[in-house]
């Protein structure tokens, strides 16, 4: 098999994150699924991406949607078979795309086949590929971690007499990375994709996939309100998630096979502060991921001065020869248009696809779709199942994909009610009104995705200056002779910063004109500008 890749084909690429329950359902069942994914591949290329990444459809008791996988080579019928996931990868490759899969190092489904031989006696030849412990002195759990789901991170199991740790559900048991062999059947589960010519791996939560050895207890939180916070903030996660370990028997191991298999890429879930994300693009002398997930732009003050200090400070501590990324948004956070409004989601879309970097888009973002209200009758997520009140519930962000104007939005038959709920605006804010209107979010996606294409200032160019003139946050993109100026009001009022007399305008988050007068770009509150400045300007 032909396993070659053109060198470092993602930095210049963007990635499209489709949630596979939520795209498109060719079943009639309400559930999206392989099938629907390929049936709607055209919307990837008309908006001009170049990486389809699936989150999870391995075979899973759906206890977290896929996140709990019982077999890592399979497919759930839910999303269909393995001969639909060949037809979907053809699919992809033939529209000259490239195609990620989830993979879930850090837990298997205690329905796994591994977990149940383990879980069947303490002398269970694979009893130590997942973390096993004995009580505590007073029958309670060995340590004080917590879980990411609510409660501690150690699970009672009777018949064997022990707790098993799981950094979330309890039906997601952690897998024991320190064991040879259960690294071993994890690489020979990601090689099986790589064989089939998936071209990379999205990584969740590695960071969590090796635990301290010790089993000490994690620090207290002296901040910690149980009244605001969820239970697993009672901790600081010290000996717990983050350990230097991760990278020798987890992450270079992973890099190592992507790289025999040719150009693969693999892209870390990891949500640590950037002077820790970075060490996991690795060292001079052990490779990391290509791209650790900067989540930066998600939490962001969306103001000029602490943005352009963020992306000074996040380009200052990647290491040399290594290629920054960014993303605002995913199936887990609030969307980008409910957190800061549908006016300023088009300026985070334009700073978004202008940065230095390789970007990512949550399907649905570029149509300015918001989090969709879901009754409690309708919730289907288990972290606001297990934390009520505590805004943990992912499913507002996880509704279905609106490809027009029917009740459900094209994405499921009219008399089929889909998994989550649409939402009440789908009659606007859909694929098919949006494609008519010049000045819609789809469009502004469209344009700018095209500009990435026709500008290396701004596919693969460095910075010039970065800067916050008042409210407006301006930088310089450089390529060569080519200049990609890039100026962003975030503003409550009309603000005039500096530009080149000479620069010509490219692309406007509104979709109007605007154009330097005397050295001066006149911009409304929420608008934003490309430029294109000449080699003299």
């Amino acid at each position: 098999m032909n396993t070659a890749r053109e060198p470092f084909w993602w930095r210049d690429a963007v990635i499209y994150q489709v949630y596979p329950r939520s795209w498109q359902d060719a079943s009639g069942d309400g559930v999206g699924d392989l099938a629907g994914i390929r049936s709607r591949l055209d919307h990837l290329v008309e908006l001009g991406v170049d990486v389809l990444w699936i989150s999870p459809f391995y075979p899973s008791p759906m206890k977290d949607f896929g996140y709990d996988v019982s077999d890592y080579r399979g497919i759930d019928p839910l999303f269909g078979t393995l001969a639909d996931f060949d037809a979907l990868l053809a699919a992809v490759h033939a529209r000259g795309l490239k195609l990620l899969m989830d993979f879930v190092p850090n837990h298997s489904s205690t329905e796994h086949p591994w977990f149940i031989e383990s879980a069947a006696s303490r002398q269970s030849a694979k009893r130590d590929w997942y973390l096993w412990r004995d009580a505590a002195p007073d029958g309670g759990p060995p340590n004080n971690w917590m879980s990411s789901s609510g409660g501690s991170a150690w699970q009672w199991h009777a018949p064997t007499g022990q707790y098993y740790f799981h950094q979330f559900l309890p039906e997601q048991a952690d897998l024991n990375w320190r064991n040879p062999k259960v690294r071993q059947a994890m690489l020979a589960a990601m090689r099986f994709w790589f064989d089939k010519g998936v071209d990379g791996f999205r990584l969740d939560v590695v960071y969590h996939a090796i635990v301290d050895d010790r089993f000490r207890d994690d620090p207290q939180n002296p901040t910690f309100d149980p009244a605001v916070q969820p239970s697993f903030s009672a901790v600081v996660p010290t000996w717990s998630t983050d350990r230097p370990e991760v990278m020798p028997l987890v992450i270079e191991p992973m890099r190592q096979l992507a790289d025999d298999c040719g150009e693969r890429l693999l892209v870390g879930e990891i949500y640590l502060p950037p002077e820790k994300l970075v060490r996991y693009y690795g060292s001079p002398t052990s490779a990391g991921v290509q791209l650790p997930f900067n989540f930066q732009l998600v939490f962001a003050d969306w103001r000029a001065a602490p943005l352009a200090e963020l992306i000074r400070r996040y380009e200052a501590l990647i290491p040399a020869g290594e290629w920054p990324n960014w993303v605002l948004g995913n199936h887990d956070q609030s969307r980008i248009a409910s957190r800061i409004g549908t006016a300023r989601a088009r300026l985070a879309a334009m700073l978004l696809l202008t940065l230095r970097g390789t970007p990512t888009i949550y399907q649905g973002d570029e149509l300015g779709m918001t989090d969709v209200d879901i009754a409690p009758g309708r919730v289907r997520d288990p972290w606001e199942k297990n934390m009520p009140g505590k805004g943990e519930g992912r499913d507002p962000m996880r509704t279905p994909m609106r490809w027009d104007a029917r009740p459900h939005g094209g994405f499921c038959p009219d008399d089929v009610e889909p998994w989550l709920p649409m939402g009440e605006d789908v009659d606007t804010v859909n694929v098919a009104v949006q494609r008519r209107e010049p000045g819609s979010p789809f469009a502004l996606h469209r344009r700018l995705l095209a500009l990435r294409r026709e500008r290396r200032s701004l596919g693969l160019g460095d910075y010039g200056t970065i800067e916050a003139q008042g409210d407006a946050l301006v930088f310089e993109r450089v390529h060569g002779a080519e200049r990609t100026l890039v100026v962003l009001n975030l503003g409550t009022s009309t603000c005039t910063p500096k530009v080149p007399a000479t620069a010509r305008t490219l692309c406007t988050a509104s979709g109007g004109s605007v154009h330097p007068v005397d050295g001066r770009l006149e911009l409304d509150a929420d608008e934003g500008a490309v430029l294109e400045v000449p080699a003299s300007g």
